[in-house]
């Protein structure tokens, strides 16, 4: 496969060759009562674009997207920093070495215990914040005898079904029910159906797999990789738990505590978070006593891994720029509600299902679709007797699920693992075409039995 710059580069070219096929559309937007800004679904017109889409633009988008992904690429940043504080004083070493002792065969409770803790990650709706986590569950892999691709796939299986099941997703759940009217968070009983269903699909996914390279290491994807390593290597950790090490293992436990909370109740963004991580920084440098430049020195060592990954996130931006300056982001929408008109209700929630899922490739965030496509379904579903409350299922499904199978979002979180684009459809496209089938079923059950309270 080609490098993640590369994929992300033609999926930018690809945007331009579509600017110039697709019409430039615009809705007006407005401000609704929760202070939201929405389209108005009665104001689309066509529209000459007066700046189209030129041959340095397509190179100027490229700053633009690093400038817009800034919060994001920053927190990375200063989040690795600090972690890698922890990784060098064999802190998580020795954790991870008291695990393997606890659990000797029995790895793959483990692997259970930390697809679980990235579940509550997702479902809490970390999405970015918890790829500083995404080495570390490599390095736990490692530690447990498998591959590169289990410790991948837990943390973002894991991530995925949590996200997906918007229990308490401000990102998807939150925004799209404010916009359309309803209490936030309502109707999470039925999203608690939904998060054990995805859970035990991403659960069997990994188990056998984790089974399979057991048996045949050859099996593995990345079998020229896992064969060579030195399984003792990485299973026989020498760092032993002291005060020390317990010490900076709560204060990390905090400071994931704490960003839950504090997402969850006062509404913190990157800024908080990266904040946070800082604090962490001071006080793992001094119970570890590290001198405050080496411990500097330790930081950027830390930054620099996440740099490939950060510079996707650049480029993943990039994209939306470009859609952006080609006004086709509203053509495409209307398109798909003009589609819509007149159609049976089952027909219209498929290609509604079917429709954000594949919008997702070229607009990943969860927040920014709600808002360009939820005022749209609002009437719509008036109009064809759908309860609001299964359109916000339906674009929350079709937006999650393949937040981690597109390559616009995919590739930031494989660079952060490293593993190959290739590898990881290889690995989870069965695993993906349970999660939408399910999805599908459990969208069609709540239409069935009314899903409200409207």
């Amino acid at each position: 496969m080609p490098h993640v710059f590369i994929i992300l580069l033609f999926i930018m070219l690809f945007v331009v060759v579509l600017s110039y096929i697709v019409p430039s559309g615009s809705y007006q937007r407005l401000q609704d009562a929760s202070g939201i800004t929405v389209i108005d679904p009665n104001t689309f017109q066509y529209v000459e674009n007066e700046t189209p889409i030129g041959f340095m633009d397509y190179f100027e988008a490229i700053y633009t997207g690093f400038v817009n992904g800034a919060t994001i690429m920053g927190t990375l940043f200063i989040s690795s920093g600090a972690i890698y504080l922890l990784e060098v004083s064999g802190a998580f070493g020795a954790g991870i070495n008291l695990i393997l002792k606890k659990t000797r065969g029995k790895e793959f409770s483990v692997v259970c215990i930390f697809y679980t803790i990235f579940v509550v990650f997702g479902v809490l709706g970390y999405g970015e914040a918890a790829y500083p986590f995404y080495p570390l569950a490599v390095t736990i892999g490692f530690a447990l005898g498998y591959d590169r691709m289990v410790g991948t796939a837990f943390a973002i299986l894991g991530s995925t079904v949590g996200f997906t099941s918007g229990l308490m997703n401000t990102f998807t759940t939150g925004v799209a029910q404010q916009i359309v009217g309803l209490p936030l968070f309502s109707g999470i009983g039925f999203r608690a159906v939904g998060l054990a269903v995805f859970y035990i699909i991403g659960l069997i996914g990994l188990y056998a797999y984790c089974r399979k390279i057991k048996k045949d290491p050859s099996a593995s994807l990345l079998s020229q990789e896992y064969i060579s390593q030195s399984q003792e290597d990485h299973a026989e950790q020498t760092e032993e738990m002291n005060v020390r090490r317990a010490l900076g293992l709560l204060v990390f436990l905090g400071v994931v505590v704490a960003q839950g909370i504090g997402c969850i109740r006062f509404g913190w963004s990157f800024p908080q978070i990266a904040g946070i991580y800082v604090i962490m920084a001071f006080l793992l440098a001094a119970i570890f006593r590290i001198a405050p430049s080496q411990a500097c020195q330790l930081f950027c060592t830390g930054a620099v891994r996440v740099f490939s990954a950060a510079f996707a996130v650049g480029l993943a931006q990039s994209v939306v720029v470009l859609m952006n300056q080609a006004c086709i982001i509203d053509t495409i929408v209307h398109a798909m509600s003009q589609l819509l008109e007149h159609r049976s209700a089952i027909l219209a929630i498929f290609v509604i299902f079917v429709f954000v899922t594949l919008f997702n490739f070229l607009v990943v965030s969860g927040s920014g679709k709600a808002v360009i496509i939820m005022p749209i379904l609002h009437p719509l579903g008036k109009i064809l007797n759908i309860n609001q409350q299964v359109l916000v299922l339906t674009y929350q499904y079709g937006d999650g699920i393949t937040n981690s199978f597109w390559p616009g979002s995919s590739l930031v979180q494989l660079s952060m693992c490293g593993v190959d684009y290739g590898s990881w459809i290889r690995f989870c496209w069965k695993i993906y075409l349970g999660f939408i089938a399910s999805a599908f079923a459990l969208i069609i059950i709540a239409y069935g039995i009314g899903y409200g309270p409207f």
